[in-house]
Order: C-alpha cells, then structure tokens, then sequence
C-alpha cells in the first residue's frame, strides 16, 4: 500500500484555532491519502489582542507551533529557524496561506526544498506594483511555485495579465462552518432582546464589519433615512467611524437603530440571526476593492438574505443567491432595501438560496476537497 502523501501548510492565521478549520478539513477528506501537518506560529499581536496559539480539541491535522517575529506588522512577519527546520522533513507538497509579496511569504518559498512542489495563496484584486523588496519577494515565489490559489475570479483578472496565468492556478475562497454559522432563530431572538427591541418590530437591516468608509456606511445610512417603510438597523463591527455613527444613530430617539462593538466571533453568528437582511454596501477605491466578503457567506449560512455592491468579488459571491445594487447607486440601494423590508416573501427566497449555496459552495468540506483535487492535479503533473 501507498504511504500517505505528506501535506504541510504554512499561515500565521493560523495560531487562530478558528482558521485552523481549513487544515482539520483537509485531513478529514484526505484521511488515508493525505498526512496534514500545520505549522502555526506559538504566538502573533493580532489586531485586537494578543494572540498564543489557541488549541483546538479533535483537530486532525498535526499542530507544530513555530517561533514568529514582527507579528504586528503582517507584511514584515517572519518566521524563526524551527519553521526551516520544519521545512527540511520529506513533504511531498507546501501550502503557504499567505501572499506571496510578504515576507513570510517570500520565506516560506525560500526554504522549501527545491525538489518540493510549493503552492500559495493570494486574495490581491488590484494589479499592484510593490516597492522593492516586496516585489522582488513576489517575483521569486511566483517563479518557484508549481501553483497558485486565488481567492476570488477577480484575483485571477488582476494578477493573470502579470505573469500569474501562465503557472496551474485555481479559484477556491474561504469557506465557512455551517455547524457554527447556521439558522438559530432562538439565539437570534435573545440578542433582539438583550438590545431592547420588541420580536414584532419592523424587520432588521443588518451589518458586519468594519467601520470604515471603504465598506459603504455612508450610502448606506443615506438610504436608511430616506426609507419611510419601517425599519430598524443592526452595525456590528468596529473602527473609526464608530464615532460617526453612534452620532447618525443617536437621531433616532425611538432606539430602531443599535451600533454593538467588541462582539467576538463565537459570537458573530447569535447576531447574524438577530438580522433579517444583511447588507454589505463596500465601494471600490483606488487602493482598494472587496476581495471576498466573508461576511456575505457567514450571513448565507445562516439563513439571512444578503444585499451587496458590485465592488470586487461581491457579485461572484452571491451570484443569484441573493441581490446586487451598483455601488454607488444611492437611489437604487433605497429601493431595494424599501422592497425587501415589504417582502417577506421574497427575503425567504433569497434566504433559501443563499443556504443552499453556503452549503454547496462555501462549506469547509466542499473547499477542503477542491484544495486536495488541486494538489493532486500538481503533483500527477510533475510526476508525468
């Protein structure tokens, strides 16, 4: 019998027992072909906390913390000699879960044996030119790759025409947990209560994510107040619009709207329930366009409609499983939010269909395969 072909995959998000979900999957749906090892750093600075590498009981993968240093500024992070050490075992395939213009990135590449095939991963939709080193880093990687992964289509529209097309690439996108981000109306329920709302008021406009103008708060808030159908308003998220928009919500003396900060991600999918359409209104800049939407499949898998801009892979997201307004549309995004809030009908529709898609596109599972569907593709290639 065939020994297991020996996986290592690489990340900093890693030391996240969360983000670990895609490593634990791909050990699951390789069980007996595949051996996963993950290399997680023992401790990062993370945005909001600091962050020891958290354990995750019944993961099937094999967790090998690793030493990391400047872990508050991710494109700067760099990995200790444990991780070359690491890299000098027998692997038939590296995945590296980072970009390929970072320096861990450019690391990670530069330490895998040469006769060892190694693939990253990029979420980059803008076609940037870095400065030196970063674009000599990603010029390496890109040249010593066997393959890529691209979050989204319009990661392959940026980066193909750079040279990127030419080596095996393949569209796979974060997934999500439908075990943990699923339809509950009873947590939902209790965060409405826990915010003073009524369970038979108007229906609720939600959103998650940071508070920032890039995510579209301002249009978004400007359709709010032109809508004279009831309705009341849900931000969960963080950043410095904070304070702007407690000031927007504080006109409305009746309480319809409720700005909640510091909601950890355990608890994300309580309050995604507590929302009867989710909106994600991000508009394009010129150093920046929505390269996922993770927020958008959360909400899906909950059972919770989803309305988004064109900006970036938003479109690919939802594809018919929900509705898309031009970004910078303030009237067509007052309409639509004024025809679902009188819709009930058609917000079930749309929440049926972003369930189903949730579970047949984006549940960890179905990513995990896809990955190792990939790497077999690599290496029956090479070994032609």
């Amino acid at each position: 019998m065939n020994r297991p072909r020996q996986l290592l995959t690489i990340g900093h998000s890693y030391a996240v027992a969360l983000n670990r979900r895609l490593a634990h999957e791909l050990a699951r749906e390789g069980a007996g072909q595949w051996e996963v090892t993950v290399a997680a750093p023992a401790f990062i600075h993370g945005e909001l906390r600091p962050i020891p590498l958290e354990p995750q009981p019944g993961e099937m993968c094999q967790l090998v913390p690793v030493t990391a240093y400047i872990t508050r500024r991710p494109h700067l992070l760099v990995y200790g000699r444990s991780l070359r050490t690491l890299l000098s075992r027998k692997w038939d395939l590296v995945h590296c879960w980072q970009e390929p213009y970072v320096a861990s990135g450019f690391q990670v590449c530069r330490w895998t044996p040469r006769e060892v095939p190694f693939v990253f991963w990029s979420a980059q939709n803008l076609a940037k030119s870095y400065p030196p080193p970063f674009r000599w880093f990603e010029r390496f990687c890109l040249g010593r790759c066997a393959g890529w992964l691209a979050c989204g289509r319009t990661t392959v529209s940026a980066l193909g025409p750079r040279g990127y097309a030419a080596k095996p690439h393949r569209v796979i996108p974060l997934g999500v947990d439908t075990g943990v981000f699923r339809p509950d109306p009873t947590a939902g329920a209790a965060v409405r209560q826990s915010l003073g709302w009524a369970e038979s008021g108007p229906p609720v406009v939600g959103y998650l994510g940071r508070f920032i103008p890039a995510k579209g708060l301002v249009i978004l808030t400007q359709s709010l107040d032109a809508i004279r159908t009831p309705w009341r308003a849900l931000f969960v998220g963080g950043g410095p619009m904070e304070a702007e928009l407690r000031q927007w919500a504080n006109q409305y003396k009746d309480g319809r709207v409720k700005v909640v900060t510091g909601v950890s991600h355990s608890d994300v999918p309580s309050y995604l329930n507590a929302m009867d359409m989710l909106v994600a209104p991000s508009q394009t800049t010129p150093l920046w366009k929505e390269q996922l939407g993770r927020m958008l499949i959360e909400a899906m898998a909950c059972g919770v409609p989803v309305i988004g801009s064109d900006s970036g892979e938003i479109p690919y997201v939802i594809d018919r499983a929900g509705v898309v307004v031009p970004e910078a549309d303030p009237t067509t995004w007052t309409a639509t939010l004024a025809e679902l809030l009188e819709s009930p009908g058609r917000r079930a529709d749309l929440a049926a269909a972003g369930l189903a898609r949730a579970h047949e596109v984006y549940a960890w599972p179905v990513i995990a395969r896809q990955h190792l569907e990939f790497f077999e593709q690599l290496l029956t290639h090479i070994h032609r």
